[in-house]
Parts: C-alpha cells; sequence; structure tokens
C-alpha cells in the first residue's frame, strides 16, 4: 500500500512539474531546437532568447504596468477587504446581510460576462486604456472574495479582545489596527498573495482595456510572440520564465509571514 502510494505522490509530481520544466529548458534553446520533432534536454543552450526578450522587445515596458497593475490592486485590495471583513463580523448594520449576498453574487459571473459592463463604465469614466481601469477591474474580481475570507477569519478572533481593548480606551479603528490586524496576519497574507495573482496573471480585462502596446501587461503582451503563422516559441518561454520570478518572490514573502503569523498575539501565561 505504501508503494503504490509513494508511486502516485512520484507520478502526480512529475505530471505537475514536467511542464515547469520544459518550460525552463526550452527558454535556453535555440529556436530551431524547441520547434524539433526530437526530444532533447538541453541543445545548443544559449542566452540569446533572454536578451531579445529583455532589450529588443517592450517586454521591460510590460514589466512595469504589471507591478504598477499588480502592486496597487494588492495594496488597495488588502486595505478594503480587511476593513470590510472586519465590519462584516463585527457590526450589525443595517444593510450587513444584503451586502455579504451581494458578494457572493458576484462570484457566480464568469469574467466574460463582466467584460462588457465593465469596459462601458470604463468608458464613461474616460478610463480605457489606462492602467487605473485595470486596477479597479481587478479589485471588482479579488475584493469581495478576500472581504468574505477575512470575516471568516475574524470571526474565528474572540470579540473579548475588542471589548478588552475598548476598556484600555481604543476605538473601532485604533482597535481594529493595533490589536486585530497584526492576529489576522495569516489571512492578511493570502489575502495580499491572492490579488497579487489575479492582477499579475489576467488576461481578459487587459485585452479589453487596453489598447496600445505601451500600456499592455505581461500577460496580455506576452501573445505577441505567438502570431498566427509565426509562433516564437523560444521568445515566450524565456518571457513566461522571467514573468514567474516577481510571483514566486511574492509568494515567498507571503509563506514567511502566514507562519510568523500563526503566532502572533499569542499569550503566556
Amino acid at each position: 500500500m505504501s508503494v503504490l502510494l509513494h508511486g502516485t505522490l512520484i507520478v502526480a509530481s512529475l505530471i505537475a512539474v514536467g511542464p515547469i520544466v520544459w518550460v525552463l529548458l526550452s527558454s535556453f534553446k535555440p529556436g530551431y531546437a524547441v520547434q524539433s520533432t526530437e526530444i532533447t534536454l538541453v541543445k545548443d543552450p544559449t542566452l540569446a532568447n533572454y536578451e531579445y526578450v529583455l532589450f529588443e522587445t517592450s517586454f521591460p515596458t510590460w514589466f512595469l504596468n504589471s507591478v504598477i497593475v499588480a502592486a496597487l490592486t494588492m495594496l488597495i485590495g488588502i486595505f478594503c477587504s480587511a476593513t470590510t471583513g472586519y465590519a462584516l463580523s463585527r457590526f450589525n448594520f443595517p444593510g450587513r446581510r444584503p451586502l455579504m449576498m451581494v458578494f457572493l453574487v458576484t462570484q457566480m459571473f464568469p469574467v466574460a460576462i463582466l467584460i462588457v459592463p465593465i469596459y462601458t463604465i470604463m468608458a464613461n469614466l474616460g478610463l480605457v486604456n489606462t492602467l487605473p481601469a485595470l486596477v479597479i477591474a481587478y479589485l471588482t474580481i479579488a475584493v469581495p472574495f478576500c472581504a468574505w475570507m477575512l470575516k471568516g477569519y475574524f470571526d474565528s478572533i474572540p470579540t473579548s479582545l475588542d471589548e478588552a481593548a475598548s476598556l484600555d480606551g481604543c476605538g473601532p479603528f485604533r482597535t481594529f489596527y493595533r490589536v486585530i490586524l497584526p492576529l489576522a496576519r495569516p489571512a492578511v497574507a493570502v489575502t495580499g498573495f491572492y490579488t497579487f495573482l489575479t492582477a499579475w496573471g489576467e488576461v481578459a480585462y487587459a485585452s479589453a482595456l487596453i489598447q496600445t502596446d505601451n500600456r499592455f501587461t505581461l500577460a496580455y503582451g506576452l501573445q505577441q510572440f505567438v502570431p498566427q503563422f509565426n509562433p516564437q516559441w523560444e521568445y515566450l518561454t524565456a518571457a513566461a520564465v522571467l514573468v514567474t520570478v516577481p510571483a514566486g518572490i511574492v509568494f515567498l514573502f507571503a509563506q514567511r509571514h502566514l507562519v510568523s503569523g500563526l503566532t502572533a498575539g499569542g499569550t503566556k501565561g
């Protein structure tokens, strides 16, 4: 039984890692080797693909646009989700339950249905082909889900902490930022990671709202390497490897805070 279990895990790991390894190895191959029917690990390795992507395309501009959009989406998303989740968890105000239902309903619609109304709103605001349009569009995806997630985490934190902070003279905002938020680091880290990835790898809204090359994000810009009749797989794989680096850094940062946040706010006794 143990052999079967370990064998299954090994096969599953190979299936998961295989495409990533293929992309990484292909990024160091010349074009003819990538498109060859001959299966080789590394054939005539070269860094020319990375040099072309970094210095002869608009990749640096796309990268900067993606960093700006993803960073703003993450920061604004964390603030909106955390404050909304705390309000839904701790306060009983008029419209609370309908608001929670609205957050749930928004998750039921696929992006394809929402593109047209989002585009219409952005056009009326004069934001088409601007980075703020993407930030707003991505927040509509991330905030409802993250608010629900953080509400559930805040529900698990005893309200006695709020009452103790209130007795010490803390108002609702100070209680939230000084007492509750530090205890919610694991959930906040997950929220930040989710909002970052939402903006970093999204294509549908970018293709609808962005029209010029100098406003492309990475996920949308990579399509320029796969034209209809002459796909440039060697450049696409090199760009794909570069795209994963920031996402990996954010993951490592979030992972560190997930581990440290598990014991944050613990009491002795």
